[in-house]
């Protein structure tokens, strides 16, 4: 059993270290971190009570729906906040990289798995849904969940954290660096809430589309993480090394593992997602086949009823139709017999 807070600091720095890095500090100590405790325990709360609301009622939540959300989502990300990924992440550059990979690219997957915002409108009324339905379809939401940005911020994020300066200053500044964990998990939403989410976005690409974002995203991930195995140079060197670590890895080791990390864990977890979104591609386009052979056999029924009361009023028609107003019908005389 993991004990909480037991002498692992809240930010790591070369004046306030945790002990040699093990199983057991990496599984068995758990740090209180607002950051993560606070929205954890509000987005826990909110879910199950909107789902207690529907099953009071009557209605059924899909209990997949429920796992994804407080297990894949709100789990992981407590995991990496505030497990020993947390209170390492900041002392070896593989744990860091561990966590970058969790909080923006499997926690949003589940998150979005989740449908918080359909069980939302599923327990308003009628004008609280319309507000929402505004809300997601207003500009601001459009640009926010628009696929091009949030790919192109994928895609970049990365390059731009650790490429420059920015992932130095996040290590040294406390603020920079709480600031960083909120916008992993905003870009990933951004990016796969709109992919493989169940919630109504502003604006849902194609399937086709979805895939080529995928197809995209997943190289630029695969070279810059084998960029950093091979690189020469020591991302933030100066922070690293003034740890002093006598326990391994050496800072040279550790870049070369989180590297790798990268690499494996974004193709994998691309891969992953890029395969059930594709089942469930094949899955849209068999009801939508289905749903157009429905269709057809209502419309050759209507079609087929339409002619046979067609025929049935000409049939009647004839029997009906009164004789032109020129020719003699009969007992009645005809002019020239007058």
């Amino acid at each position: 059993m993991g004990r909480v807070g037991a002498g692992l600091p809240l930010h790591a720095d070369p004046g306030n270290q945790p002990p040699p890095l093990t199983p057991a500090t990496m599984f068995g100590e758990w740090k209180l971190d607002l950051l993560f405790l606070v929205p954890a325990l509000a987005g826990l709360g909110l879910y199950l009570w909107g789902v207690g609301r529907l099953r009071a009622r009557g209605d059924r939540w899909p209990l997949s729906r429920t796992l994804a959300w407080c297990v894949g989502g709100i789990g992981t990300a407590a995991v990496a906040g505030m497990s020993g990924l947390g209170a390492y992440d900041t002392v070896l550059f593989s744990v860091h990289m561990v966590q970058h990979m969790v909080l923006m690219m499997i926690t949003p997957v589940f998150l979005a798995v989740g449908a918080p915002v359909t069980l939302l409108l599923r327990n308003l009324g009628g004008p609280g849904r319309r507000r929402v339905m505004a809300v997601l379809h207003s500009w601001p939401a459009r640009l926010l969940f628009h696929p091009v940005l949030a790919t192109a911020l994928m895609i970049a994020t990365p390059y731009v954290l650790y490429l420059t300066q920015l992932y130095p200053f996040t290590l040294d500044n406390d603020l920079a660096h709480d600031l960083l964990h909120v916008y992993m998990v905003t870009v990933g939403c951004m990016f796969f809430w709109p992919l493989v989410g169940n919630d109504p976005m502003p604006k849902r690409p194609a399937y086709p589309l979805r895939m080529l974002l995928f197809l995209i995203t997943m190289p630029f991930t695969s070279f810059l993480g084998v960029t950093i195995m091979g690189s020469s140079r020591l991302i933030a060197e100066e922070w690293y090394l003034s740890f002093r670590r006598a326990w391994p890895p050496s800072p040279a080791d550790d870049q070369y593992i989180a590297g790798a990390i990268m690499w494996a864990t974004g193709d994998l977890t691309m891969v992953v997602v890029m395969g059930v979104l594709f089942v469930e591609w094949l899955r849209d386009s068999r009801r939508e086949a289905e749903r157009i052979d429905r269709q057809l056999d209502r419309e050759e029924e209507l079609a087929a009823r339409r002619a046979q009361q067609a025929v049935a009023a000409d049939f009647n028609g004839y029997d009906e139709e009164p004789l032109p107003a020129d020719r003699p019908g009969p007992g009645r005389p005809d002019e020239e017999d007058r």
